[in-house]
């Protein structure tokens, strides 16, 4: 079978690293192809199946960019897919790849959302909903994303298929404490508004000698600086950077917060239950299928630093409690968010696809 993987970002993000996840994961019978606009983030991506065809078009940003249009549909045409996918990180991206991939005869389409959030273009609301009914396939990463989409893309209930995001096994390099305390919680994502770790810091000052471990870059690293020396907590705040194996870090943390103000699936949250990691996170987005409240970790109120503290401080003093949700979570990581659930659901829904040709 014949996959025409798409992929427009320009950025490495969470979205990025699930189709690493997945096409390592295809079977023999599964030829996949890379088709996007940045070499590096489409290598990247392709070095975990070597031998991944991959080839680079211009980038579409307006629907005047005519030339970058017809030259991805050529490219899209060229291939040959049985199946079309596009890996579109939010619901306003790539508008003009969708229609193009619609237009290649005799190929299937089919759209993987992320992270639902508002569509403010009207004209880009427009294309989605027209595109979204010609779709083979609509999928979205959790169920609270699959209704949001729903409802942007002017979709019945129901009609937008659900297939949770998978993680590989988790195998952590142990790495060291960022400092001599009984508890480390740890924040690791893209230093953004979005994850909300403004509220981690600021949740700081009612963690008397606890330690910060932030994982990650972005615009927000010298704010949460600043922030953090504003409030006196900057010498319990350590921020690594960016790491390509961010996930190691788990090592060094007792609990890890994710008061994300919008999210879809992180893929944060499920290697951190995989490791057996007590959470606490807010329930946005696809969060509360895999973070249940007193029972896989502990769900805080959206943009509340006193309600994020108060469980954290939980976790600090009750080790029984954190052992017993990190078990919890890492069971069910083990049962509904594998990597081979993951690619089997999608191998599956091929087959479906094909089987209407």
């Amino acid at each position: 079978m014949r996959l025409l993987l798409f992929c427009g970002a320009q950025q490495w993000g969470g979205a990025e690293i699930f189709l690493g996840h997945l096409i390592a994961g295809f079977s023999a019978d599964v030829q996949p192809t890379l088709l996007g606009v940045d070499a590096e983030v489409l290598e990247r991506i392709a070095r975990r199946r070597p031998g991944t065809v991959v080839q680079v078009v211009p980038r579409i940003d307006s629907r005047r960019d005519l030339a970058p249009i017809l030259a991805q549909r050529r490219a899209m045409a060229a291939a040959r897919p049985d199946i079309v996918q596009l890996n579109l990180p939010v619901p306003f991206a790539e508008p003009y790849s969708v229609l193009a991939a619609l237009t290649v005869r005799r190929s299937k389409v089919v759209v993987v959302e992320h992270l639902p959030m508002p569509i403010q273009s009207p004209r880009i609301r427009f294309l989605k909903r027209l595109s979204a009914r010609r779709l083979s396939a609509h999928v979205a990463v959790g169920t609270a994303a699959a209704r949001d989409i729903e409802v942007m893309s002017g979709r019945p209930p129901g009609s937008i298929r659900v297939v949770h995001n998978g993680i590989p096994p988790v195998r952590l390099r142990e790495m060291p404490r960022p400092a001599d305390t009984d508890f480390v919680v740890g924040g690791i994502g893209r230093l953004h508004r979005q994850k909300g770790f403004d509220l981690l810091v600021r949740a700081m000052v009612r963690l008397p000698g606890a330690h910060l471990l932030l994982v990650g870059d972005g615009p927000e690293r010298e704010p949460l600086q600043a922030l953090a020396d504003e409030l006196g907590v900057a010498e319990r705040m350590t921020i690594t950077g960016w790491s390509d194996r961010s996930t190691d870090w788990l090592s060094a943390m007792d609990a890890v917060a994710l008061p994300s103000r919008f999210e879809g699936l992180p893929l944060v949250l499920l290697e951190a239950m995989a490791c057996g990691r007590a959470v606490v996170g807010t329930n946005v987005g696809s969060i509360g299928d895999a973070l249940l409240d007193e029972r896989t970790g502990l769900v805080v109120p959206l943009d509340d630093e006193v309600a994020l503290a108060a469980a954290l401080n939980r976790l600090r003093e009750d080790p029984d409690l954190r052992s017993r949700l990190g078990a919890a979570a890492a069971g069910l990581a083990r049962e509904r968010f594998t990597l081979s659930g993951m690619v089997g659901a999608y191998e599956a829904l091929y087959a479906e696809l094909l089987r209407k040709t």
